[in-house]
């Protein structure tokens, strides 16, 4: 605007006040055409010299205003101020201006349109016909004109390769607009320019200032971090960022957490640090920072809290790797790798003074013992049990009258779960520069290795007396096999209606029962394996009923269900009676008040397994046994733990934790699956699903003291002329057995130690079809018995006789030998089957 005050430039071409005159002067006239008019139609009628004088005056009135409104002698109102002033504003406007009628002629163009455009005489061409000498512009300005011409409004910045009023031949910038205005001469086309260069130019300064300061951060040798008040990252420099392996291509700001470079050990010390900061007050720590690749490297970092746009806490720090420090070797260096060394440690340290609080700690200290401790806002012995307080207060005086050698004192620390801590004390009589320290302590947590060393002795225990019961189940078997026998001989001379008859029978029932209890010892010694039978699952729980009445108790209800025609499954009948006999037991401990428990079962097809919704379990038919109460039950987060090894809800001294772990295992070696189902104060119900067995026509079952569901085999010839060579050295044992076999027509030559059973198979020229032997037996065992005969005759058959499962000798044997196995104890009938079936199999 070249102007002085209160002068305003002449526009180049303004046709709009022409324009208006025209119409104007139209006006009027056909104004004066219509009172004449008038005049000569209605003059006559009338007649009256009034009414003549009347519209002459009129019309008179009507042409004189009409004269003043085109001349602009006379205004309506303020429309002539504002017209004025609205044409005083474009002519008077720094940006070009232009008004383009219907027929794209040129009405109106201010003079700053002249000074851009370089127009000053002589036709005013359109900004149209400017920029579309430029190939540059050309298109951007013909789609403006589209716009405008369909009603619409556009803005568009251009570079053109020189000034468009010819001044420089340097690359300018223009801002043009187009937008349509209704007019006194109709739609009108208003068209804008603006030369932007100057705006353009100082943009791209800044740019470029701030393109030098980015690149001197990110070059810088130290990194540079920001973060939002939720300590996410808002900016890295590419130091950082090349240090923490952050792809800065892929970095969105407030999105990744400061917390994921710290390792766990000292993110809650850093936590506290920066909580405890003052707003504006830098702090200076040195710890380790983790990499997006699991690196760690040490770093010194410099921070401050500020506020962010929401007046909310953020962090500004500076990182300054070692390498890049030039004390590092110094004294400083020193100290940062001791504070390092501090921070990082994975022992609890702190340095308290004369009253007992702590001055100095590290993260590992925070974590064990507490922010308050660790901030010095009380004592250290405040975050300990009582008692565990005072043996620390004892040591700590100690260390405090400067005596050495303080022995550790093992403490607990209060909370909602106990932890076991030890804690070394040692004196500082000469603190360094530090008045205020008195003491260092030094704090490992053993919970871990307290709960390691409770079960080791535990297992201890356990082992001892797991060998104990080994010892005396393995004895007992033999008595057992003695007793068994004996009752065999008696009831072969006792008819079924002697009164002595029922005695025995009474006799062989209590034994089978004690051989039982023996398998569980020898379970519980982990000498015994699983011997599956076909069992019925009824008669099972059937034989357990008093046995579990009494482990019920008095105040407790048992009830049985057993549905009828129930499948037969697989299982080892001993350790299916512990799993019963443990979910009883169980049962009654959540009761102590009393209650019921039902133990019931019943076939369960595919599609009703499939019903109850365990991923786990294959789709087939089941045999259900539920054990159920009405106790107390458990939360979920019990009920997810309970069949995990030492884990038990009772008091000390009650409960291993071992039981259900047992049951789990025991169920699943059977094939089978156990659940439990329990709600907080509505008892617990457990589903033990066991496979049924489709049994074969021809097939039966070995008989060990348990009842056979079917026995094909009951009526089959067990009698023979075989040689046989019995090796036992339990007198009894061995003669019962060398009786039994001789009454069924064997040629029997029995010895007592695998020694003397070499002898006798010399003696008999190698001449022997079968081959009984125990085990476990002085100077030579059964194994090495097998492997010498082996050398004598290669196809020597062969039954060994154990009271322990046949895979706890097995593995001292070649693999892939071939021979027979009798559990002790056993019957007449056991023996002859067992022996009768080896003599007829072609191995």
């Amino acid at each position: 605007m070249n102007q002085t005050a209160g002068t305003v430039d002449k526009p180049l071409i303004d046709r709009t006040e022409r324009a208006g005159s025209v119409r104007r002067l139209l006006l009027l006239g056909g104004c004066l055409i219509l009172i004449a008019a008038g005049l000569a139609l209605f003059g006559h009628a009338y007649g009256g010299l009034a009414l003549i004088v009347t519209f002459a005056l009129a019309g008179v009135v009507g042409i004189i205003a009409l004269f003043g409104l085109a001349l602009g002698l006379v205004s309506i109102g303020s429309r002539a101020d504002e017209g004025a002033a609205a044409r005083s504003f474009l002519d008077g406007a720094r940006q070009g201006a232009m008004f383009i009628d219907v027929k794209g002629r040129v009405v109106y163009s201010n003079s700053a349109y002249g000074r851009i455009t370089g127009i000053s005489a002589g036709p005013v061409h359109s900004l149209e016909q400017l920029l579309a000498r430029h190939p540059e512009a050309a298109e951007d300005v013909y789609r403006l004109a589209n716009i405008a011409r369909g009603g619409g409004s556009a803005q568009r910045e251009l570079r053109l390769n020189r000034a468009l009023n010819g001044m420089s031949d340097q690359a300018h910038w223009y801002r043009v607009s187009v937008r349509p205005i209704r007019g006194p001469a109709g739609v009108l086309e208003a068209w804008q320019i603006a030369d932007i260069t100057g705006d353009r130019r100082e943009e791209e300064s800044s740019f470029r200032m701030l393109q030098n300061a980015i690149d001197y951060l990110d070059k810088a040798p130290a990194g540079f971090l920001a973060t939002d008040a939720d300590l996410r990252l808002s900016y890295v420099n590419a130091t950082l960022a090349n240090w923490l392996d952050i792809d800065l291509a892929g970095f969105d700001p407030c999105r990744i957490p400061l917390l994921d470079f710290l390792p766990e050990t000292a993110a809650s010390h850093f936590l506290s640090r920066c909580a405890a900061l003052p707003r504006d007050q830098a702090l200076s720590t040195d710890l380790d920072l983790v990499t997006r690749q699991g690196r760690v490297f040490p770093a010194r970092i410099v921070l401050k809290t500020v506020e962010d746009a929401s007046g909310r806490p953020a962090l500004r720090a500076i990182v300054v790797a070692p390498g890049e420090r030039s004390d590092a070797s110094g004294g400083e260096g020193a100290e940062a790798r001791f504070t390092r060394f501090f921070n990082s440690s994975p022992m609890a340290i702190a340095s308290l003074d004369a009253s007992r609080k702590i001055q100095r700690s590290n993260a590992a200290f925070r974590r064990l013992f507490g922010d308050a401790a660790a901030d010095g806002e009380e004592a250290v012995v405040s975050a300990l049990t009582e008692d565990s307080g005072e043996r620390l207060s004892q040591r700590l005086e100690g260390s405090l009258n400067g005596e050495a050698d303080i022995p550790p004192v093992d403490v607990t620390l209060r909370g909602e779960k106990p932890r076991s801590v030890r804690v070394y004390l040692s004196a500082m009589p000469d603190s360094g520069g530090f008045e205020d320290e008195r003491a260092i302590l030094y704090a490992v947590d053993i919970t871990e290795q307290r709960s390691l060393e409770e079960q080791f002795a535990k297992s201890q225990k356990m082992q001892a007396i797991g060998n104990l019961a080994g010892g005396i189940a393995h004895d007992f078997n033999n008595v057992l096999t003695v007793i068994t026998a004996s009752v065999d001989f008696l009831m072969m001379n006792h008819r079924s209606g002697d009164p002595s008859f029922q005695d025995l029978l009474l006799i062989k029932q209590s034994a089978n029962r004690a051989a039982s209890l023996v398998r569980q010892l020898l379970a519980y010694s982990r000498r015994q394996t699983m011997r599956p039978r076909m069992l019925n699952l009824t008669d099972v729980i059937a034989d357990l009923d008093l046995l579990l009445k009494r482990i019920a108790g008095d105040r407790t209800r048992l009830e049985r269900r057993h549905a009828r025609d129930l499948w037969p499954v697989m299982a080892d009948i001993g350790q299916l009676e512990q799993v019963i006999t443990n979910l009883v037991g169980n049962a009654r401990d959540a009761m102590p008040d009393g209650g019921t428990i039902t133990i019931s079962t019943r076939n369960v097809d595919a599609e009703e397994a499939m019903a109850f919704g365990q991923v786990e379990m294959p789709r087939d038919d089941y045999v259900l046994v539920e054990v159920a109460d009405t106790g107390t039950g458990m939360p979920p987060e019990v009920a997810e733990r309970i069949f995990e090894p030492f884990f038990t809800t009772k008091e000390i001294g009650k409960g291993t934790g071992l039981g259900l772990s047992m049951v789990y295992g025991i169920i699943k070696q059977s094939n089978g699956f156990i659940y439990v189902d329990s709600t907080l104060g509505e008892g617990a119900t457990f589903r033990i699903f066991l496979p049924r067995f489709v049994v074969e026509e021809t097939q039966g079952t070995n008989t060990n003291g348990n009842k056979d569901i079917i026995q094909p085999q009951a009526k089959m010839d067990l009698s023979g002329t075989a040689t046989i060579l019995l090796v036992e050295d339990e007198d009894y044992v061995r003669a019962g057995s060398v009786r039994a076999l001789k009454m069924k027509g064997y040629d029997v030559h029995e010895a007592d130690s695998g020694i003397e059973a070499l002898e006798k198979l010399q003696e008999l020229d190698g001449k022997v079809d079968l081959v009984v032997s125990d085990v476990v037996m002085p100077e030579m065992d059964g194994p090495t018995l097998l492997r010498e005969m082996r050398k004598i005759r290669p196809d020597m058959k062969f039954i060994f006789v154990s009271g322990y499962a046949e895979e706890a000798f097995a593995k001292n044997l070649p693999e892939g030998e071939s021979f027979g196995f009798l559990s002790k104890p056993f019957s007449q009938r056991d023996l002859a089957v067992t022996v009768k079936q080896m003599l007829d199999s072609k191995d």
